[in-house]
C-alpha cells in the first residue's frame, strides 16, 4: 500500500470519527435534557447518571405541570408560547418588510456612501445590549409602551434590521442585473420588479433572515426580563423558564420540560427549513 492510499483511507475514517464525535457532543444535551423531562423526580434523585429509561418509567406529568394554567397549579407556559409566537412572528415579518426593500436599495441604488453603509448598520453590535437597555427602558416608560408585548416587539426589529440587511445586501448583489433590465423592459415598476423576480430568486435568503430574526425574538431574555418583568400576563418563555430554574419549589426535570418547550421549536424549524437555511447563508459569500 502507498502512502497515497494510507492517507486517503486514514483520512476518510478520521473524517467519520470526527463526525461521529460532533454528532454526540451536538445531541447529547438535547437527549439527556428530554431524559430528565420524562423521568419521574423520585428516580431522578436516586439515579441521577442514568442514560436510558424504557417506556414503563416515562411520565408526562412534568409537562402538565408545565403546560398547565396558573389557576389549576401549572406554570401556564401555554400563554407564554403564545406570547412569545405572536413577538416572534410579528417582529419576523415587519423585519422582513423593512430589510427587503432597504437591501434592495443598498444593492443597486446609486447614492452617497453605498459602499459603506452596510457598515454603519452593522455599527450598532459594536455596542452591548446592556448599553442601550437603560436608555430604552426610559424612552418606553415615557411612550407608555413599557409593559406591553408592542413594545418588545420594536426593539427586536430595531436589533435585528441592520443585521437583515446586511445579509440580504450580499445576496441581492449575486442576481443579475440583467433580469431586472428584462423585468423593465416588459413594463414593471421597481416594486412589482421586487416583488415578482428578486423576491422568488431570494427565498434562500429571506427564509434564512426570517429564521435568524424568529431566534432571535424566541429565545432573547434580556429585553423581556426588562420590558415585561411587571406584567406576568405578558411574559415569555425564556422569562417563564428563568422563573423556574429560580423556583426552590419547583423540580429540575419540570425545568427540563420547560426547557424542551422552550427549544423543540427553534429545532423543527430549522430542520425543516435546513436546505433553503444553507443555501441563504452561503450564497454571495464570493461577493460583498
Amino acid at each position: 500500500m502507498d502512502r497515497a492510499t494510507f492517507e486517503t483511507r486514514l483520512f476518510g475514517v478520521l473524517r467519520w470519527v470526527v463526525i461521529a464525535i460532533l454528532i454526540v457532543v451536538t445531541l447529547f444535551p438535547f437527549y439527556y435534557m428530554v431524559l430528565l423531562s420524562i423521568r419521574p423526580i423520585e428516580q431522578v434523585l436516586s439515579n441521577p447518571g442514568d442514560l436510558w429509561a424504557g417506556p414503563a418509567e416515562w411520565t408526562v406529568s412534568t409537562y402538565r405541570e408545565v403546560l398547565g394554567s396558573v389557576s389549576s397549579g401549572g406554570q401556564g407556559f401555554v400563554g407564554l408560547i403564545g406570547n412569545t409566537l405572536l413577538v416572534a412572528v410579528s417582529a419576523t415579518i415587519l423585519t422582513l418588510l423593512v430589510s427587503l426593500p432597504g437591501s434592495y436599495a443598498v444593492s443597486r441604488l446609486q447614492f452617497v456612501g453605498r459602499r459603506q453603509v452596510h457598515f454603519l448598520f452593522l455599527a450598532i453590535y459594536l455596542f452591548p445590549a446592556i448599553l442601550l437597555a437603560i436608555p430604552l427602558f426610559t424612552v418606553f416608560t415615557r411612550l407608555g409602551l413599557r409593559g406591553s408585548l408592542a413594545g418588545l416587539i420594536i426593539v427586536y426589529i430595531a436589533q435585528t434590521i441592520p443585521v437583515s440587511i446586511y445579509m440580504l445586501r450580499n445576496y441581492l448583489t449575486t442576481i443579475p442585473e440583467s433580469l431586472e433590465e428584462a423585468a423593465a423592459v416588459d413594463g414593471y415598476s421597481r416594486l412589482q420588479t421586487l416583488r415578482k423576480v428578486i423576491l422568488p430568486l431570494a427565498a434562500p435568503a429571506v427564509m434564512a433572515n426570517a429564521l435568524y430574526v424568529f431566534m432571535i425574538a424566541w429565545n432573547e431574555y434580556l429585553f423581556a426580563l426588562l420590558f415585561l418583568v411587571e406584567n406576568r400576563g405578558n411574559w415569555t418563555v425564556s422569562l417563564g423558564l428563568a422563573q423556574l430554574s429560580g423556583g426552590i419549589e419547583v423540580s429540575k426535570t419540570v425545568l427540563m420540560a420547560g426547557s424542551v418547550v422552550l427549544t423543540l421549536p427553534i429545532v423543527i424549524i430549522f430542520f425543516a427549513t435546513e436546505r433553503l437555511l444553507t443555501e441563504g447563508l452561503t450564497a454571495g459569500a464570493d461577493k460583498g
